[in-house]
């Protein structure tokens, strides 16, 4: 068993003060938790069941609170409905549907553990006991929990945890160690030939994105839950997995944003919380994970990324659905943030988790509202709106950030719309994961990669990446007052093959109206496309200086105030002639792209000003003067 531990982090902070970030002169420190050999970790572990994530008599006042508080009444309903059906389904069979992932079974056998062992603990319904045990017989007479793909056993080894743990009184002798040893056998034992590099894995114990965290929370709780009874394997597991994940947490610096974007986001930080809090109820410490920098600040992450409609900026490959994300309210309890438990309960569906970690008084105390607008450092995301608490309110997000992020398009200055209760410039979102080279050398031929799939510039498009995929780009200028909200993104490394310098700004003025200002410079004429994707139908001007776009009773208006003689085309969101071409990706169909192409010489400014209309409205006949964007 190792002894010592192995991972240094680099983190940026105030100062580090006993384990603690602290208010003072930026300073780049290099920490390194104190995380001690397994036999240590495993010398403080709490002795019976249930430990994880809630104690018995944790359960006890859950089961109290479901029987006087409305909201735990509404959610339990809600579970308790789900769990009829999983009663009537058959158990989950071992099906990789697309030659590598095992993950959907896996992520259903989690659902069920979870939902059958909570309601069991709070109802005490042998139904549910009896059907979950039929689950878990099945998936522990898997060949295997296909560690190829690590995510797979990782969720697994999980599932089997929670039933292991929450229900460990009702199982028989016999029904722990079929239970206990497909834990082991496909689960920490594969994760231990990973952590000793004696076998192949993904590569999750050094990556810094969601394998990281998904991989070493699944199989840390797996550890938890057996640590008594081997506490040889446990301890080293642990100590590998605590080392490990300081990698990935780091990430969070400095505000709590994740460059996997908001999709990813919650799958990371569900594994992230699941494995902190798991360390607190069967060690009583997370040994100081909790305390990185930005990781406090998190919960802010899916509240500033989500509009008005409960959509998100889906920046990289995710969708644009709501967050539901019940360790929101962990975060809310662990950093006394009610902003986040109020969040989370608007829109949970409800998961088992929002029950065992809803605090109702967290939730309904006052605290201060939330700025209207937020920049989010490292992964270089800024979001504007004119209001909370308003569907039909004005929500603008602009995004610079890193195309060599995992997970990342070519998305550097693509930017999201809602106003009026509708979203008007939209991300595509992620294309079918199992095409062809999706995540190696074909990647950039794939529309929904590129450049031309968002809602920014293509300079000089050809079949080549149209911008430069180890690119990285920051956001130079975030200003938040009531009559003008602005960021400024220095686009230039995505396209120094083709141009001098890029550089777009977007504008919230006066909360209503939205300008898209792009300064191109080239030392050659360059022909360059301005694309918005919008699910929108277009009526363009007879000059073509102008669009409306319609949905409903709502519209919008487009009108280019910069340069000259530039006009609006109305395209299909498919490839450039002279971009790849591919008859297997998304077609595309109900989307379409408000489009500028011009030649551009010199230094070019590129204005487009974006205006909301409320039925019966006029487009205002004063357009804001533009000034360049230094002068913002």
């Amino acid at each position: 068993m190792k002894s010592q531990p192995s991972v240094w982090v680099a983190i940026t902070c105030a100062a580090w003060i006993a384990g603690s970030c602290c208010a003072g002169a930026a300073e780049e420190r290099t920490v390194n938790l104190p995380i001690p050999p397994g036999r240590e970790i495993l010398g403080k572990l709490r002795q019976g069941h249930p430990r994880l994530l809630a104690s018995a008599e944790e359960f006890g006042r859950l089961k109290e609170r479901v029987k006087l508080i409305p909201q735990f009444q509404e959610w339990h309903g809600k579970l308790q409905a789900r769990a009829q059906r999983i009663l009537a389904d058959p158990p989950s069979r071992y099906e990789i549907p697309d030659g590598l992932r095992l993950l959907s079974t896996s992520r259903r056998v989690l659902d069920r553990s979870y939902t059958l062992s909570l309601l069991f603990r709070l109802d005490s319904d042998q139904r549910y006991a009896e059907r979950l045990l039929k689950e878990l017989e099945a998936a522990a007479a898997f060949p295997d929990w296909n560690p190829r793909h690590f995510l797979d056993s990782a969720e697994m080894t999980h599932a089997f945890a929670i039933a292991y743990d929450w229900l460990f009184d009702s199982w028989t002798p016999e029904q722990r160690r079929v239970i206990r040893t497909a834990i082991v056998e496909k689960g920490l034992e594969p994760a231990l030939g990973v952590y000793r590099k004696s076998k192949s894995g993904g590569g999750w114990p050094k990556s810094r994105h969601n394998w990281n965290q998904v991989c070493n929370g699944g199989i840390g709780i797996g550890a938890l839950a057996i640590g008594d009874e081997l506490p040889e394997l446990a301890g080293e597991i642990l100590q590998s997995g605590l080392e490990s994940i300081q990698l990935a947490m780091a990430e969070f610096a400095p505000d709590g944003a994740w460059k996997e974007g908001p999709g990813y986001w919650n799958y990371a930080t569900t594994y992230n919380v699941a494995f902190i809090a798991a360390l607190e109820s069967a060690l009583g410490s997370d040994f100081g994970l909790s305390r990185f920098p930005g990781f406090s600040e998190t919960g802010l992450f899916p509240i500033y990324l989500t509009g008005p409609l409960g959509r998100t900026f889906n920046y990289a490959d995710g969708s644009d659905g709501a967050i539901r994300a019940a360790q929101m309210h962990w975060l809310a309890r662990k950093f006394d943030r009610p902003a986040y438990a109020r969040y989370q309960r608007t829109i949970a569906s409800p998961a088992p988790l929002d029950l065992v970690w809803f605090d109702s008084v967290i939730a309904s105390s006052s605290s201060r509202d939330l700025a209207l607008d937020k920049y989010f450092r490292g992964v270089e995301v800024a979001t504007f709106r004119s209001a909370w608490d308003d569907r039909e309110a004005v929500f603008v997000a602009l995004k610079a950030g890193d195309n060599k992020a995992n997970h990342s398009n070519l998305d550097l200055g693509t930017f999201v719309l809602d106003a009026l209760g509708t979203r008007w410039a939209l991300d595509l979102g992620a294309d079918n994961y199992n095409m062809p080279g999706y995540f190696g050398k074909q990647r950039w031929t794939y529309y929904r990669m590129r450049a031309e799939g968002h809602n920014t510039l293509v300079v000089a498009p050809s079949a080549e990446p149209d911008q430069d995929p180890a690119a990285a780009a920051k956001i130079v200028q975030f200003q938040s007052k009531p009559e003008r909200a602005f960021a400024i993104a220095d686009l230039t490394p995505g396209y120094a093959k083709h141009a001098k310098k890029v550089r777009r700004g977007v504008a919230l003025l006066n909360r209503k109206h939205v300008l898209v200002q792009d300064e191109i410079e080239t030392s050659s004429p360059q022909s360059v496309w301005w694309f918005m994707h919008t699910p929108a139908s277009a009526e363009l001007s007879e000059d073509k200086t102008a669009a409306t776009l319609s949905q409903g009773n709502a519209r919008l208006a487009a009108r280019i105030l910069s340069p000259p003689g530039a006009t609006f085309g109305f395209v299909k969101a498919e490839p450039l002639p002279t971009s790849p071409q591919s008859s297997v990706q998304a077609k595309n169909e109900t989307i379409r792209k408000l489009a500028v192409n011009l030649n551009a010489s010199g230094i070019t400014r590129l204005a487009v000003l974006l205006v909301p209309l409320r039925e019966g409205d006029a487009v205002p006949s004063t357009l804001p003067s533009l000034t360049p964007l230094g002068e913002w």
